[in-house]
């Protein structure tokens, strides 16, 4: 059973993720503060954290910024009223995992905490992903299937990094908008449907698909769905 660490100093929006963790099968603990927040990380035992981004005493850009300079791993999703870009950009540069602004579906809070769990730790591989054939390099930017190189646009490259980190799960249009192309909401464009369609012709040519659209909730790399 994964043990959840939830750093919100609302008790409201503490009682909503917590309830809802639980329902999912976590164990919870929480801190209404930054500063046992930290004490709590520190200490262990947690599969992953909450961390609201405003906090009274410490917050939470001091919080994951600390963790990591102590070689603390554990997968940190920030949630934050605050939802531009910059805000965004500096939560995760600062060792956050994941970043889902206020308000948020609970369900959605979940969903993204078992995709950091399902993360491989970091370790001398971790530039490679894998999947079938394909065989992606993230630091040479550069996807493979057997012995054929496929190009890939910048984007292109992103989503598909995305969905293979993912593999077999599902991904919501949600998800893809915010991890892709930084928006943390759906502009109502066609946006992603053009760029899977892309992407499919390059890694899939006339064999079996790989990327599938589940109707109405987002997509799965897999072999099958």
């Amino acid at each position: 059973m994964n043990c959840a660490l939830v750093i919100e100093d609302d008790e409201v929006t503490a009682q909503a993720i917590m309830t809802e963790l639980i329902g999912h099968g976590f164990t919870v603990q929480w801190a209404d503060n930054g500063r046992d927040g930290l004490a709590m990380a520190i200490a262990g035992g947690h599969d992953a954290i909450t961390l609201d981004r405003m906090l009274p005493d410490f917050d939470g850009l001091t919080i994951v910024s600390t963790l990591r300079s102590l070689g603390i791993q554990t997968p940190v999703l920030m949630i934050s009223a605050l939802s531009d870009v910059d805000e965004r950009v500096r939560g995760l540069r600062s060792g956050g995992d994941d970043y889902l602004t206020k308000p948020f579906s609970t369900i959605e809070m979940v969903a993204r905490l078992e995709v950091l769990l399902r993360r491989p730790a970091l370790g001398a591989s971790s530039h490679r992903l894998s999947f079938g054939e394909l065989h992606l390099d993230l630091i040479e930017h550069t996807l493979t299937r057997g012995e054929e190189q496929i190009p890939l646009l910048p984007t292109e490259f992103k989503l598909l990094t995305y969905l293979m980190r993912n593999a077999g799960q599902l991904v919501t249009r949600t998800m893809l908008f915010q991890e892709v192309w930084g928006y943390h909401f759906d502009p109502g464009t066609n946006i992603i449907d053009v760029h899977i369609g892309r992407l499919r012709k390059k890694i899939e040519g006339n064999g079996s698909p790989f990327i599938h659209t589940i109707r109405g909730a987002g997509y799965v790399l897999a072999t099958d769905a």
